[in-house]
């Protein structure tokens, strides 16, 4: 699980990465720029490089954990994004946003208590 976490912070950053860095592709980049813009941004290449290794540690600890268990652990993602969009891009957090990320916390929780192993 410890690794599934860790996935996550990666897989929240990754994802600041790739806004900061589409965010410079300009207005309406067309496909082509934007796969430039990948290979030659360093933020959305840094972006894309994280989501790719957050993608090979949860191979790893799906090999020896359970699916059921693990996957709902994705969810933490969102409650990274949401701190993270608020340190660095200064986004509003609202009521709504902290009682979901309360919810999700508590399911990940549940889970996390009914665990086999």
């Amino acid at each position: 699980m410890i690794l599934v976490v860790v996935m996550t912070l990666i897989n929240a950053t990754s994802q600041v990465l790739i806004k900061t860095g589409a965010a410079s592709l300009g207005t309406h980049p067309t496909l082509v720029q934007t796969a430039i813009g990948i290979v030659t941004n360093l933020s959305l290449f840094a972006g894309y490089s994280l989501l790719g290794i957050s993608t090979v540690l949860m191979v790893l600890a799906l090999r020896h954990g359970e699916l059921s268990l693990l996957y709902p652990f994705i969810a933490l993602t969102f409650v990274w994004v949401t701190i993270l969009s608020n340190v660095v891009f200064h986004e509003q957090v609202n009521a709504p946003m902290i009682a979901g990320i309360a919810l999700i916390v508590a399911g990940v929780s549940t889970l996390g208590r009914g665990a086999t192993r």
